[in-house]
């Protein structure tokens, strides 16, 4: 039976999905440290070259040189603590927002009672309600939430504290394997890259590697540098403003402005507005102009760095992501938009 031209390329979407589907399933999962690892020595490779010719020295006639693997772990170290130290100061900074929140919590319910007590008031006349009735069951649910809360908090304690041993020390291991993996890709890079040039997979590992240099590595850099912008500015802004919860809040919107379609306005514009018929003008003129530096942000960026070098567009983005999403979970918010591509070269674009 010979298929037609539409039937052969229905037929190879379907292989290429199938395969990408079952990578991502299966082999994803068994290699994802060796595979962060190598392209983090991929990353380190360049830095670790020229560190390494610079530390080389001749004694009796011998020449020594500082291996590759050296200068990529002491590189390493040096990335490590520096992000531990901006997570640990970060953390903390997170963890008095939080405390204050918490604090503050039954303030902002005695709010909401009392919203609710004037809302009582004014619909009275039409619903036929009684003011106190609606307020004793707001307090009421307020309280037996606390209850449960309470009740459940010690149970929960009890059941998750092996868990998070377990993953502690799943944590640990796969954090030994990712440096050691990036010790001996920098070792062995030369020997793993003759290795694929030879290989009877040679052009597939070639066009998969100039789709994730190009695309993956553009759509990546530049996502991760507009989020990252995003947060420090809004954080700043929203410190200067003089909020409690300023590391908070820029984090959200930093990650809320990373998904497609959404962006810093969802929270910003309704907030600036709320603040204008709220008798703050000056807050929600801070809040509109911190909008389109965002906005601009995300705009100047995004054409320079990216240039369309990924290929998808915002609505296949959102609808590979959301695949992503309930095929892999959290992880398909990123998997979705990289399985989209490979399908796209591997299957689209074979003649």
């Amino acid at each position: 039976m010979v298929l037609s031209r539409k039937g052969r390329k229905a037929l190879r979407i379907a292989a290429v999905s199938a395969a990408v589907y079952l990578g991502f399933s299966w082999l994803l999962p068994l290699t994802a440290p060796f595979l962060l690892a190598f392209l983090t020595a991929l990353a380190l490779r360049p830095s670790s070259v020229w560190i390494s010719g610079k530390l080389r020295m001749e004694w009796k006639g011998r020449r020594f040189q500082l291996p590759l693997w050296a200068a990529g772990m002491f590189q390493l170290l040096l990335l490590s603590a520096a992000a531990g130290a901006l997570l640990y100061q970060g953390g903390r900074r997170a963890a008095k927002e939080l405390a204050l929140l918490a604090e503050r919590a039954p303030l902002y319910v005695k709010r909401l009672d009392t919203c609710l007590t004037g809302a009582c008031l004014q619909a009275e006349e039409f619903l036929s309600l009684r003011k106190h009735t609606v307020t004793a069951l707001t307090r009421d649910a307020i309280r037996g939430l606390g209850d449960t809360v309470k009740q459940r908090a010690g149970a929960w304690v009890v059941e998750w504290t092996p868990e998070a041993a377990r993953w502690l020390a799943q944590a640990f291991v796969l954090t030994v394997l990712f440096a050691m993996g990036v010790m001996l890709f920098l070792q062995e890079m030369d020997a793993w890259t003759e290795k694929m040039r030879h290989s009877l997979f040679q052009q597939e590992f070639a066009r998969l590697g100039r789709l994730l240099a190009g695309a993956g590595n553009a759509y990546l850099r530049t996502q991760g540098l507009i989020m990252a912008m995003t947060m420090a500015i809004c954080t700043a802004a929203f410190f200067l403003m003089g909020s409690s919860y300023a590391l908070l809040a820029g984090i959200g919107i930093g990650l809320l402005d990373a998904l497609p379609v959404f962006g810093t306005g969802t929270v910003l514009i309704p907030w600036a507005l709320l603040s204008a018929v709220q008798g703050h003008p000056g807050k929600a003129a801070v809040l509109a102009a911190l909008y389109l530096v965002c906005y601009f942000l995300r705009e100047i960026l995004e054409a320079r760095m990216m240039g369309g070098a990924a290929g998808l567009s915002p609505l296949e983005t959102l609808m590979a992501m959301y695949a992503g999403l309930r095929l892999f979970g959290l992880a398909g918010l990123f998997l979705g938009p990289a399985g989209l591509l490979i399908i796209r070269e591997f299957a689209l674009k074979t003649s």
